[in-house]
């Protein structure tokens, strides 16, 4: 995990257990990912949760 602050929307271990599977990998000839796909989803959570201004 980054060095980035906690929020209360991010996923437990055991919620990112049970999604993770669900995930897609970057296609194999695709440009690799910069985020981690926790990351991403965290911040998808972040945002329905908060909005955005």
């Amino acid at each position: 995990m980054s060095c980035r602050r906690d929020y209360p929307t991010d996923l437990t271990d055991d919620q990112w257990a049970a999604i993770a599977p669900m995930i897609p990998d970057a296609r194999p000839r695709s440009r690799p990912r910069k985020a981690d796909k926790r990351e991403i989803v965290d911040a998808i959570l972040y945002l329905l949760r908060a909005g955005c201004a």
